[in-house]
């Protein structure tokens, strides 16, 4: 299965934009306002598949999530059918560390309007929804949010880093060097069998909304909203499958709802 454009935009919820800035911009947005970042598949053991057709049937058909070697690759699908000149980039994600692990993330850099710019439809965490121009060090505003793309040169990487409590939070890392397709399959590999992988051991799912986003870890849920944070816990299989539906989008088989719960040692009493 090839990639279908217009089955991609369906699921996404909006028509082609533009190759302009603006309308890499809205295809940003949208497929984080309607693809969740989910690695339910590496928690139960199952190695993701990169290619087209497995994300094609996934995501688009099935109407799944996935990480950010599927949502990455399904949007760097999407970056080509709309004709714009990117490079993909891998990434050390730190989460407020003063610096990265391997390098076991994908985004792009894409070059628009005689700009470039860091773009990003797969990070599991509060990132930039919207294009992000490098060869700046100035704050960049996102509504209530606030980036910047800070040069660190005992690295010589470019650190991506949120305002947060009044301080810079380093999300993540990166550099300019050349990515191979060998160097996606061997990250997605170590992301679901090492036993140090955040995403082999725990359950994280999120969603940017109209407001903020959503998120669940292992089973901890948390709705944001501007400043605002909202938590519970859930306690039940029956509870996991009703917050996958209503805050996520996403449906389980009786079989995969079963292994997931048993995962997170949840009463699996209806």
């Amino acid at each position: 299965m090839s990639f279908d454009f217009n089955a991609y935009l369906n699921r996404i919820g909006i028509a082609k934009p533009e190759t302009t800035l603006a309308g890499l911009s809205q295809l940003q947005q949208a497929q984080l306002g309607a693809i969740p970042f989910e690695n339910i598949n590496p928690l139960l053991g199952l190695l993701p598949e990169l290619e087209t057709a497995a994300l094609m049937e996934k995501i688009v058909a099935n109407r799944r999530g996935g990480y950010c070697f599927e949502l990455n690759g399904l949007f760097g699908q999407a970056l080509d059918a709309l004709g714009f000149d990117y490079q993909p980039i891998m990434a050390r994600v730190r989460m407020g560390r003063n610096e990265g692990g391997p390098r076991l993330h994908l985004a792009f850099i894409v070059e628009t309007e005689a700009e470039f710019w860091l773009v990003d439809a797969g990070f599991g965490g509060p990132s930039h929804y919207r294009p992000l121009r490098l060869n700046t060090g100035e704050v960049q505003n996102q509504e209530h949010n606030q980036f910047r793309l800070r040069q660190e040169e005992e690295s010589g990487e470019t650190v991506l880093e949120r305002l947060q409590d009044g301080e810079w939070f380093a999300l993540y890392s990166f550099d300019r060097a050349k990515v191979q397709r060998c160097d996606l399959d061997a990250a997605n590999l170590v992301c679901t069998t090492w036993d140090q992988s955040l995403l082999s051991q725990n359950l994280l799912i999120c969603r940017n909304t109209a407001e903020g986003w959503v998120q669940l870890f292992n089973t901890h849920f948390s709705r944001y909203r501007a400043d605002e944070k909202i938590s519970h816990s859930i306690e039940s299989q029956a509870q996991l499958n009703d917050l996958l539906d209503e805050q996520f989008d996403i449906a389980l088989n009786i079989e995969q709802l079963r292994r997931l719960a048993e995962r997170l040692a949840l009463n699996q009493d209806n």
